[in-house]
């Protein structure tokens, strides 16, 4: 078995972990979200109210490219794993 294999089967044994980061990940979004609806309106409730609470939400955006990518993985393990199991069957019929 080549290391893309052993990657791709390590990676598969993960995947309930990958769901919870990615979870993890949408739900710090949430604060994000009524920040930046805060920017919008310009009520400085939450916004503008200290640089470096402004710099943490605003940073979190950046935090998103760990769920895009984590979630192309999924799919792509998911999509692969499907196939075997076509050509498993197929061999089998």
């Amino acid at each position: 078995m080549n290391a893309w294999n052993k990657f791709w089967q390590w990676y598969e044994n993960k995947i309930l972990g990958s769901v919870v980061l990615i979870a993890i990940i949408q739900f710090i979004q949430v604060p994000h979200m009524i920040w930046n609806a805060d920017i919008m309106l310009e009520a400085g409730i939450v916004s503008r109210v200290h640089p470096v609470i402004d710099w943490f939400l605003y940073g979190v955006d950046l935090i998103e490219i760990v769920s895009i990518i984590n979630v192309g993985m999924i799919m792509f393990s998911l999509i692969k794993k499907r196939r075997a199991e076509k050509k498993l069957i197929q061999k089998t019929a």
